[in-house]
This record gives structure tokens, C-alpha cells and sequence, in this order.
């Protein structure tokens, strides 16, 4: 699925960046139920990998699997994986995947941060992932807040599947804030319409009134749904309709 499609479809991008060998494809694979290619070696994944996940809400999002950062990547090699690159600029969501058990664990995250910043994508709301707890002594799946209450670290194991749970709900809190889930009814004459929003994969449940008028149950970008609103004033917006209402 190419970026612009990504865009018209206005799914949310969420990408998976850290230093090389820190397990961002082991999440990947956690998060997708894909196989991507898992190696502990340098740029083992050296394309971008894209993926559709739906989280447990409904809530529907696109992940990014990228190349992994190194320390004072050369100008030469951002050039020639600029395409990987520019699908973690455009973003909605960074999850920044840290080998807590790395002893330069600290020192990864300055250096991707730097990377991040000369890509022009350190502006990019980032949630820490600090992954391999499996390989601590002591160390438990949690989640940390900021005072605002967002979820700003989590601890996990993806080789585990430890802290999955905690993961999808942090996706969850960060997306609602940037999408809108919700009934619409479309008339029969709306028909090019209804077809549109089932092309940009926005519809995720259908139901027809009794006059031939679709019932959707939608979710798309805040800002496109503003649009959808303003520009079709023959849409109405409705409760979710009852399942013994009689409709079809």
C-alpha cells in the first residue's frame, strides 16, 4: 500500500523507529501476526513494511516497520534509504523501540533522536517502547504517564508477547484524540458517495433503513470527517441504531 494511498484511505501512520537491533520487527510481527524478517544483525530490514493493524476498539491504523538507526547515520545512507525514511517523517505516531537491556540504552535513544531531528520528524509525538524486559531480572510489563495522563513509556517483551495489551491501549488513547468513530445516515441519492467512504476502507459496519438510506458506521480522520460534514449537508448524523429496530 503506497504512502498515498495510506493518505487517501486517511488511516493514521504509526512507525516503528530505534537503534538497530532493538526488536522493532519482533514487534512488528507481535502487533501484525505478520512474519517479517527478524535477524540481530545490521539493517536486516532495509525496506519499509506496512501493515494494517486493527486494534481491539475497531480502531484501524497503518504500522510502518523501518530501517534501524545507527550511530551518526551517514548523509550517503539517509539518501539511499530515503524512501524508508520519509514514511517515519510523515507520521502520526512514533513508537521509539529501546533494548532495555542494552547498556547503551541512553545513549540509542539521544543518537535516534538525532537522526529523527535531521529528517525533520522530532516534532513527531513519540511514545518510548522499552522492549527485552524478558532479558532483565526483574522487571515487569507497566506503563508510564505524563501529568497530562498520556502514556509516554512502556515496558514490554515482544519476543513474549508481555505488555501487548498495554501497547494496544496507549494506540488506542493517542488515536481517539486524532480520529472520530461514528454513525451516519447517507440517502439512496448519496449512492457515488456511500461507495466513496467503502473505498477509503472508512466503513466498518452497514445497516439500511427501511426508505433504502445506509446506516454507516464510520471512522476516518477528525479533519476529513469535519470536511465530510461540511460538504455533504445531506448527511445526518445518528446514534448507533438499534439492533431489534427491524432494520436490514
Amino acid at each position: 500500500m503506497s504512502r498515498r494511498a495510506r493518505q487517501r484511505a486517511e488511516f493514521p501512520t504509526v512507525s516503528l523507529v530505534g537503534y538497530t537491533n532493538a526488536g522493532k520487527s519482533t514487534l512488528f510481527n507481535l502487533l501484525t501476526n505478520a512474519q517479517v524478517y527478524v535477524a540481530d544483525q545490521l539493517f536486516a530490514t532495509l525496506d519499509s513494511t506496512v501493515r494494517r493493524v486493527d486494534l481491539p476498539d475497531k480502531t484501524a491504523l497503518i504500522l510502518v516497520d523501518t530501517v534501524g538507526f545507527i550511530q551518526q547515520l551517514p548523509h550517503d545512507l539517509i539518501a539511499a534509504f530515503r524512501a524508508t525514511l520519509e514514511e517515519t517523517s510523515q507520521a502520526e505516531l512514533l513508537l521509539h523501540v529501546v533494548d532495555v537491556s542494552d547498556e547503551q540504552a541512553t545513549q540509542h535513544i539521544e543518537q535516534v533522536n538525532q537522526v529523527l531531528t535531521e529528517i525533520e520528524a522530532n516534532e513527531i509525538p513519540q511514545i518510548i517502547i522499552y522492549n527485552k524486559i524478558d532479558q532483565l531480572e526483574q522487571s515487569s510489563a507497566r506503563v508510564e504517564r505524563n501529568q497530562a495522563g498520556q502514556i509516554t513509556k512502556i515496558w514490554l517483551s515482544a519476543k513474549q508477547g508481555h505488555g501487548l495489551n498495554l501497547l494496544e491501549i496507549a494506540l488506542m488513547e493517542h488515536l481517539h484524540e486524532t480520529m472520530v468513530h461514528h454513525w451516519i445516515r447517507i440517502p439512496v441519492k448519496l449512492g457515488q458517495f456511500r461507495a466513496h467512504l467503502f473505498t477509503l476502507g472508512a466503513v466498518l459496519h452497514e445497516q439500511y433503513a427501511e426508505n433504502g438510506d445506509s446506516l454507516l458506521e464510520i471512522q476516518v480522520k477528525l479533519k476529513y470527517f469535519n470536511q465530510l460534514i461540511a460538504n455533504e449537508p445531506a448527511l445526518l448524523l445518528i446514534d448507533e441504531p438499534d439492533s431489534d429496530s427491524g432494520l436490514t
